[in-house]
């Protein structure tokens, strides 16, 4: 096989990793935005638990959007299923906050008990997401 054989997926590779990397950039600006503490200031601060949290969500989205990148039929098909996991991430985060009480503060506290939990349902839930993909 030639170098030209082998590149010849790159246009499409371009497309939906491009695709994919806005897919990403979509739900962390989402997901920011709903939770009711400022994750990323957290972070610099080295909170702890708002890092796991937001490893888990972002992990918990991304295997769903992976899947969906190898059985997409389109690029439109793609960003569909994308939304999707971008949903479905959401509604964890809020049943968590429904689930626990006082989540938002025990993140803010940087209390490790609570983002872990949420990170551990996050992807299994991502898992699950992912799973149920069929074409």
């Amino acid at each position: 096989m030639t170098l030209s054989e082998s590149l010849a997926g790159l246009p499409a590779f371009a497309l939906y990793f491009s695709l994919s990397i806005l897919l990403l950039a979509a739900f962390l600006g989402v997901y920011l935005a709903v939770t009711p503490y400022s994750e990323l200031a957290l972070i610099r601060q080295g909170n702890v638990a708002a890092a796991i949290s937001l490893a888990g969500a972002t992990i918990g989205f991304v295997l769903p959007l992976a899947r969906a990148v190898t059985q997409s039929v389109s690029p439109l098909d793609l960003v569909a299923w994308g939304l999707v996991a971008l949903l479905v991430q959401v509604v964890v985060f809020l049943l968590v906050g429904k689930l626990v009480p006082r989540f938002a503060e025990a993140i803010r506290k940087g209390q490790v008990a609570d983002a872990t939990f949420l990170a551990g349902l996050a992807v299994a839930v991502g898992v699950l997401n992912a799973a149920s993909m069929t074409i």
